[in-house]
């Protein structure tokens, strides 16, 4: 299962975590993805989208506009 959203491409980032002493250990930060299904033109498809990629589909949806790298993915598909 890749942890990247479909739509921006946000994916794992690494850090660390730091405790009062200092000392570091490693951590994972992964993105917030949930899975939605996004129709487009007739097409259904189930994408995994970030939160904010999550908001901007449904304020398209709702306006009627489509953002150019949504257009994009269900072009390849």
């Amino acid at each position: 299962m890749a942890l990247r959203c479909d739509n921006c491409g946000k994916g794992i980032m690494y850090g660390h975590n730091v405790s009062h002493s200092k000392r570091r250990t490693r951590k994972i930060f992964k993105p917030n993805l949930h899975s939605a299904k996004v129709v487009l033109g007739g097409v259904s498809k189930r994408m995994k989208l970030c939160t904010k990629c999550l908001r901007m589909v449904k304020n398209a949806m709702n306006s009627k506009k489509i953002t150019p790298a949504l257009k994009e993915e269900i072009a390849q598909a």
